[in-house]
């Protein structure tokens, strides 16, 4: 594997004074991330199953980016929505919690339905 294939991200995790607050360090960013209301944490700040999806979302976003510059399609803008659902009733595993459902639209603009499609679908590739 050429060196240019490997890819490394790091992030840091760490508790704060508040119960089920953690600030969360990337390169030189630095966020809040709170545990939901649900588990007794604030739940004001972004929480780790919101930014999982967000890392998906954004993912999407970027990539279909990427793929139309490669394509050279007129792609204007990305608008990608993500639903996540977690039903604690019915979990798909009972040793870890995983969403039960996730809901992906994409609203793509400048370019026709069928070079939507393959964006998207180079996407579901990746």
């Amino acid at each position: 594997m050429a060196q240019g294939d490997i890819r490394q991200y790091a992030v840091v995790a760490r508790s704060t004074d508040t119960f089920g607050r953690v600030l969360t360090s990337c390169r030189n960013h630095h966020f809040i991330v709170d545990g939901p209301v649900q588990n007794g944490c604030p739940g004001e700040a972004i929480t780790p199953p919101e930014l999982f999806l967000s890392g998906v979302a954004t993912c999407g976003v970027e990539l279909l980016h990427v793929l139309a510059r490669q394509q050279n399609a007129p792609l204007a803008a990305v608008h990608v929505s993500i639903l996540g659902i977690i039903d604690r009733a019915h979990p798909v595993r009972s040793d870890l919690t995983v969403f039960n459902r996730v809901e992906l639209k994409f609203e793509l603009a400048g370019v026709t339905d069928g070079q939507a499609s393959t964006l998207v679908e180079g996407f579901k590739r990746r």
